[in-house]
């Protein structure tokens, strides 16, 4: 059997990478840093306990380098949301879609164990701070407003109907991330009611 190149080796690495963030995703969505050991997420990765220090030094880096991917991706969401063709509603539509996508849970849950939960690293607090719902509201301001105006959604304070809204939905995600199938997620017509013109 030949050697690997190194080529081959970075794929293999990058590879191993992911399936560690992916069972390290779940792990601390479930039980936040405090309730979790590196020994159960090598075991939901299934490989050895060494062997997932060759990738990250500790939970701490683990936890932070997950929830700064999360936050970053989902600012982008956000952006490229506003960025796609349609009406302001259109668009507001298709967020709330993206944002109620049952696969995204395990990340809601894990923004949501980064801000309540204790013991969090310093640089976690810090990208919360940068994140917070104020950024969220910013990135979707000239979008709601734009609704507004074309007469497709309520009139009022534009600020507080965006962080009302994502707050909705951001809750409806972690109350039906425990997966116990008892709850059931509102369609999204149903939810931009709360927004939306009568």
């Amino acid at each position: 059997m030949a050697p690997l190149n190194d080529q081959q080796l970075n794929q293999i690495r990058d590879e191993r990478r992911i399936q560690i963030m992916g069972a390290a995703l779940k792990v601390f969505a479930r039980r936040g840093i405090i309730g979790t050991k590196m020994s159960m997420i090598a075991a939901e990765a299934g490989i050895s306990h060494g062997l997932l220090y060759h990738y990250f030094a500790s939970k701490e880096e683990l936890f932070t380098t997950l929830v700064q991917g999360a936050m970053e991706a989902s600012q982008e969401a956000m952006k490229e949301v506003c960025r796609i063709p349609g009406t302001p509603l259109d668009k507001i539509r298709k967020l709330s879609e993206e944002m109620l996508d049952k696969s995204g849970a395990p990340y809601f849950m894990l923004i949501h164990q980064a801000r309540t939960s204790e013991g969090v690293p310093d640089k976690v607090n810090q990208l919360m701070r940068e994140y917070s719902m104020a950024t969220y509201v910013e990135t979707l301001l000239p979008l709601f407003r734009e609704g507004q105006e074309r007469g497709e959604l309520e009139a009022g304070d534009t600020e507080e109907m965006i962080a009302s809204y994502i707050s909705v939905l951001s809750g409806l995600m972690v109350i039906s991330a425990d997966g116990s199938g008892d709850y059931r997620i509102p369609r999204v017509d149903c939810l931009l009611r709360m927004i939306t013109k009568r």
